[in-house]
């Protein structure tokens, strides 16, 4: 699973790159050919997008490593450091973007070869349908951050071509002639919105945010399912890259012999292990009636009872 999951990443990050080649070349021609500051955007947008895939396919590369003895819980964050390395390009993308056309606004300036810039625009779709569909299913597959991350980019690379042909068209037919640079500023928000998405996730990532809500929930019903338990408490989760991390404390007899314990324990772990693929689990056995800290709720509170206070 572990070499599978590695090959589609690095297959996805390829075809973002090579993707991203192709389209900044044409691009290049059509900026020449159209003076247009949205095609422009377009071709900054895409270069970048070179830069930010390199990125992610040294991310996923990393993050596929196995753990070793400086890194005993794998490389999985490299995926997240691959996803904010995109989101900085993305900014000073949108950031340049925005002064050009802010600069054409001011200035004043005209488009030209509308067709052009048209027909390139409609290839740029094309490539980048072909290119998200494979990312899409990549990402099913692997649930990779790098990759969901480079995809939400190209997403919005589909608004910037759309946006570059309605700026020639209102430019060059309409006789709109701020369309260009208003299209632009546009094209520079998205982009800003679209940033502040994608690190949301990855800094969840990077500061080990617990679980959702549901997916904890899931998890705790699990447990719940083994009598041998009684209380489940101080539950720790977290995400890196591909791989879940849980730990948690429950209550065992204080008779019971190490032996019998470590069965129970064995059997718990194997099922949540199966029921949640990807985990790495640690359970920690306390003597029956035994206190961690006493006023710490976030350690001490019996997880098996918030399930029954939960509608």
């Amino acid at each position: 699973m572990s070499d599978t999951r590695a090959s589609l990443t690095r297959s996805a990050a390829m075809a973002s790159m090579v993707t991203a080649l192709f389209l900044a070349a044409i691009k290049t021609w059509a900026v020449w050919q159209t003076s247009s500051t949205a095609m422009l955007g377009s071709l900054a947008d895409t270069a970048l997008d070179f830069v930010a895939s390199m990125a992610t396919l040294v991310g996923v590369w990393v993050a596929a490593q196995p753990a070793d003895e400086e890194h005993r819980f794998g490389h999985g964050k490299a995926e997240s450091l691959a996803a904010m390395f995109q989101i900085i390009l993305i900014v000073l993308s949108a950031s340049a973007i925005a002064f050009r056309a802010v600069l054409h606004l001011v200035e004043g300036g005209e488009t030209q070869a509308a067709e052009q810039g048209i027909i390139v625009s409609v290839i740029a779709i094309l490539a980048t349908f072909a290119l998200i569909a494979w990312q899409r299913h990549v990402v099913r597959r692997t649930g990779s951050l790098a990759i969901k991350t480079d995809s939400v980019h190209y997403q919005s690379d589909l608004f910037l071509n759309l946006a570059v042909i309605a700026a020639l068209v209102l430019d060059q037919y309409v006789g709109f002639a701020k369309a260009d640079p208003l299209f632009g500023l546009a094209i520079a928000g998205w982009l800003l919105w679209n940033a502040w998405q994608a690190a949301t996730e990855a800094i969840d990532h990077l500061m080990d945010r617990e679980w959702p809500e549901e997916k904890r929930r899931a998890f705790v019903e699990a447990a719940a399912v083994h009598p041998e338990l009684t209380n489940l408490h101080d539950l720790r989760t977290r995400t890196s890259g591909s791989h879940d991390f849980a730990q948690f404390h429950v209550d065992l007899p204080g008779t019971m012999t190490v032996e019998q314990a470590h069965v129970i324990i064995e059997r718990v772990e194997e099922d949540l292990c199966a029921r949640f693929p990807g985990l790495e689990l640690l359970i920690h056995i306390d003597p029956l009636g035994h206190v961690d800290e006493p006023d710490n709720p976030l350690v001490e509170t019996n997880e098996f009872e918030q399930l029954k206070d939960t509608p």
